[in-house]
């Protein structure tokens, strides 16, 4: 366990430099003249040449790379160019509403979802089951907009029972309580469903192999097949689902974050490509290329932890 940790580690560093090289390409080929996009086409060729230094264009490409390298390594991507506030600072004081959000979104969603899908997968085939899947498919259907506009003026405006919007920046319960229920809600609603179809797919695909029947021959209870057994096999594709959420945790929900005002990463993210700040771009697509990478990992430690077969290599 501890070389292959040790060995995908190591692997990490050729695949952060490839993000590196394909950020700084896309930045620096396709994003445009950052000092144009800074200051505007009105420009003095004095001013123009001030700004290519600050920024560090007046460099050979090769040091422009290494100094974008230098940043990832320092975490030190300078201050925005919308707010001129240090683009660290910022994203730290957004890393805490987005996961507020998004860990508590992720939770619920897993402890509604599942149950629902195991209990759905449990009597497949029975009208129950195609009722479900039928709700899930029309559920599937709507758009997630509709759910968050709908929602909000209904539940909060006309109704008044939550706040429209808003966030406490000083009071993790006030927000618990007050300002987050909403969101959940209406995120859970809007994941419940392919989660439930993702969900049940596998836990009918583990009812059908040998090893369920052997048991069922040596007279085990169905809950104990079903729980002790089954559910446990189906978990790998729960924690690859759940792992590969993780990374994206950080950017929270970018449409509820948006609609309901929290001060996330999801929203910094939105502001920064409608301004075309580009140290805060960069900044998030790394941060969120690093966790891909690290939450890939913890993923095949999970799967020895619920599957001692599996085998790392």
């Amino acid at each position: 366990m501890f070389a292959f940790i040790v060995r995908r580690l190591w692997q990490m560093i050729p695949t952060m430099l490839g993000v590196m090289l394909l950020v700084f390409v896309l930045f620096n080929w396709v994003g445009g003249d950052p000092t144009f996009i800074l200051e505007g086409k009105r420009l003095t060729p004095e001013m123009l040449a001030n700004i290519r230094v600050q920024l560090g264009l007046d460099k050979s490409l090769p040091e422009q790379f290494l100094l974008f390298v230098k940043q990832v390594l320092t975490y030190d991507f300078g201050n925005s160019w919308a707010t001129q506030q240090s683009v660290a600072g910022t994203l730290a004081n957004r890393v805490g509403p987005s996961l507020t959000l998004a860990g508590s979104l992720l939770v619920l969603e897993l402890l509604t979802a599942l149950p629902i899908a195991v209990a759905v997968a449990y009597f497949r085939g029975t009208l129950t089951d195609r009722l479900v899947t039928m709700i899930c498919t029309v559920a599937m259907s709507v758009s997630s907009l509709v759910y968050i506009i709908v929602g909000q003026y209904q539940l909060a405006f006309a109704m008044d029972l939550f706040p429209v919007m808003g966030w406490d920046d000083g009071s993790l319960a006030t927000n618990l309580l007050v300002y987050l229920p909403l969101p959940l809600l209406l995120g859970i609603l809007v994941a419940l469903a392919p989660s439930v179809r993702f969900y049940r797919s596998f836990v009918v695909e583990e009812l059908n192999h040998d090893y369920v029947r052997t048991a069922r021959a040596k007279g085990l209870s169905e809950p104990r097949v079903l729980f002790k057994h089954v559910l446990r096999n189906a978990l790998i594709p729960v924690v690859t689902n759940i792992t590969m959420s993780l990374p994206f945790l950080m950017l929270g929900s970018m449409l509820l974050e948006r609609f309901f005002g929290i001060p996330g990463m999801g929203n910094e993210l939105l502001n920064a490509v409608d301004k075309s700040d580009f140290p805060v771009i960069k900044a998030i697509t790394i941060t969120i290329a690093t966790a891909a990478m690290v939450f890939n990992l913890l993923a095949d430690v999970l799967y020895k932890w619920i599957d001692p077969r599996v085998q790392l290599k």
